[in-house]
Order: structure tokens, then sequence, then C-alpha cells
């Protein structure tokens, strides 16, 4: 599996999402530059930025090792993106440009088709398409980062079950764009605010072993009645 070299953080991050490296395990740097058909430099780096972002943490007499979130870490994660995603929201109907309403809702079209065709399996990575270009429209680059980690972490610790009605979700979806692209702010924060809290119900903490495990801590998580 050979990747660029400025793409081993994303491919070693890919894995660690999808538990290919699972949680607690050695990152060596040979078998990883071994694996993606690099040098050791990249991937020292990669292991570096990876530290930062809360996926690999350093431990003494091991080196770079697989983070163990705790499942108060995750639901802190949660209402990390209950908070921003609205703000992010509020600040894209002031500051999106056309081709970001067009983007916006030309996936809403295509997502509102694929919920009454059936397509679930493409509804998953619509709907992270929507919000990433959401994000992006805000106009704040680190705003757009940080809930491009948000989701990749979230994606790490949860299994998300389909949403129950598609169509709802995607109408969702469609208001945000409509207040979006009228300048509503605040009718933007809200809609998104609704939509990201019905969203949080779908995430089933990982608690089984191998690549589902997360490790559990004294607080409990309380996600229930809610729905992506």
């Amino acid at each position: 599996m050979r990747v660029p070299a400025h793409s081993v953080c994303t491919a070693i991050r890919d894995d660690i999402v999808a538990g290919v490296h699972e949680r607690g395990g050695r990152l060596t740097e040979e078998v990883l530059a071994r694996r993606y058909g690099v040098s050791r430099v990249p991937v020292r780096e990669a292991l570096r930025t990876l530290e930062a972002e809360g996926f690999v943490v350093t431990r003494r007499h091991a080196g770079a090792c697989v983070a163990e979130p705790t499942a108060q870490e995750a639901a802190d994660l949660l209402e990390m993106r209950l908070l921003l995603e609205p703000l992010g929201a509020a600040r894209a109907a002031q500051r999106r440009t056309e081709a970001h309403l067009k983007v916006l809702r030309g996936l809403v079209r295509l997502g509102q088709e694929r919920a009454r065709s059936g397509g679930s399996g493409e509804l998953r990575s619509l709907g992270g398409w929507f919000h990433e270009t959401l994000a992006q429209a805000s106009g704040s680059p680190s705003l757009a980062s940080m809930l491009t980690q948000l989701r990749h972490k979230i994606a790490w610790m949860y299994a998300v079950d389909a949403p129950q009605s598609p169509l709802d979700s995607w109408a969702e979806h469609g208001a945000i764009v409509d207040a979006v692209a009228r300048g509503d702010g605040e009718r933007a924060r809200a809609v998104t605010a609704l939509h990201a809290e019905r969203a949080t119900g779908a995430h089933r903490l990982r608690l089984s072993g191998g690549a589902e495990r997360v490790r559990t801590s004294q607080h409990a998580v309380n996600t229930t009645g809610r729905r992506y």
C-alpha cells in the first residue's frame, strides 16, 4: 500500500478510525513506513500531528501508541459539536459565497433523491460532505478545521445508526441552507442546533472488544432520546 508522503497522516488517521490500528496498540515507525510504502520521516511527522489531534499518545518504554479515549471524553466531543456546528452555520449565513450555496443546494437535492429511492449507502457520505461544506462556508478556517477533527474523532468513537426517517433529516438540511441563503444567522443557528441535537441519539459508543472497544470512565454517557 503506497501512499504519497504528504498523505501518510490521513492514511494512518483513517486506519485508526476504521479500527485497523487498535486502541492502545503500538505504532512503530518501521512497520508503518513499510505498510504505507514511505520512509520513516513522513511517518514520524504524521505521528506528531496525530498526537496533537488526540489520536496518538507517546508512552514511556512503548513509544507511539493509539490513544484510548474514555467514555466521558467521547461524550465531550458530542457536546462540542452541539456548540460548534450551530456557530458555524450562523457564520455561514453571513459569509457564504454563491459557490457554497450551489454545492449545499445540490447536496440537499441529491440527498433527498437518495432518501426517496432508498439509497441509504450514499446518505452518510453525502451528509458528511454537506457538513464539511457548511463549515467551510463559515469563512473561518480554524473553526472548519476543529469541526473536521471532531467528525473524525466521533466516527472513531461511535457507531452511527441510519436515521429512522432520512427524508426528515434531509428536510432539516434543506432548512439550514434556506436560512444560510437568506443571511439569517439566528435561524441558521437554531435549525442547526436542533438538527445536531437530534443527530446525537443515533451515536452508539463502541464498547465491545477489539477495534470497537472504548475504555470507560467514571462518568456515564447519556445519549437517549435523540436520533441522526
